[in-house]
């Protein structure tokens, strides 16, 4: 199971989403953002959806591969969902049992916040994650950034920070699943029993994973430091981010969608 989520992970392409400026993607994930929190009546939702389709089409991966991105959020999802049916009142109740009561407005609220959670996973993970290399990421982020350097902020460090945290998510979840096969082969036994049972056979896994995460930190440290690694200070880049005109397009059309999405608030019917 572990092996099969994708979370942080790039795959190489030569898609449209691949080839657009790290930095156009990040602003157009932020107003992608923007809309999506904006969204209130069935014809945003609707655009929403579409849109989301049209980036994973774009980008030319694989469905399973987009499906996957979903999994590591399944309980958030649960969470939300069960939230809203519990705790949206309406008028008339469509289900009431004890004290429970389930009205017309909180199941539609609950598919709507679903669709909002997973539209916002998937175009995220599609835009920056999985189409966009760990270095090209962080120099994105460091160029966007750029102008609080002047008043003290370590925009460099900070970028930095952000990249290797996203890049040992693969790794960890690699390593995860090593010392779960490797107790599993000891005889450990992680599926059965009630909840508390389980919390406490992930112990054995836990206790190596910070062992392993802190060794490899540390490793990643002195490889830096052998490499005379100091900053951001005079530090030069191999490859010039260039925009291109598709960049431009690109980032209008999702100023466009973000304007209308906002638009739909005035003039279609709200839901939420």
């Amino acid at each position: 199971m572990l092996s099969e989520m994708t979370l942080g992970q790039y795959f190489p392409g030569d898609s449209i989403i691949h080839k657009l400026d790290p930095r156009f993607k990040i602003i157009c994930i932020i107003l992608y953002i923007v809309a999506l929190f904006c969204a209130d009546s069935y014809a945003a939702f609707a655009a929403i959806a579409a849109s989301t389709m049209a980036i994973v089409l774009l980008s030319r991966l694989g469905i399973m591969t987009i499906l996957k991105s979903v999994k590591p959020v399944m309980f958030i999802l649960a969470f939300t969902i069960i939230a809203n049916l519990l705790w949206t009142t309406g008028e008339k109740p469509l289900l009431e049992f004890w004290i429970i009561k389930i009205y017309p407005e909180g199941i539609r609220y609950a598919l709507l916040m679903a669709v909002r959670i997973i539209c916002l996973i998937i175009s995220t993970f599609v835009l920056l994650t999985y189409t966009t290399a760990p270095v090209a990421l962080t120099d994105a982020i460091e160029r966007l950034l750029s102008p609080f350097k002047k008043i003290g902020l370590p925009v460099h460090e900070f970028s930095m920070m952000m990249t290797i945290a996203l890049r040992f998510i693969p790794t960890l979840i690699e390593e995860t699943g090593k010392i779960m096969n490797a107790q599993k082969a000891r005889g450990a036994d992680f599926e059965s029993g009630n909840l508390l049972k389980r919390a406490k056979a992930l112990v054995p896994i836990l206790i190596p994973l910070f062992v392993s995460a802190f060794r490899r930190a540390d490793e990643l440290a002195g490889a830096m430091e052998c490499r005379l690694y100091h900053g951001g200070d005079g530090r030069t880049r191999m490859k010039i981010m260039k925009a291109k005109p598709g960049d431009f397009v690109m980032l209008l059309l999702f100023i466009l969608f973000c304007g209308a999405i906002i638009a739909t608030r005035f003039f279609a019917k709200d839901i939420i």
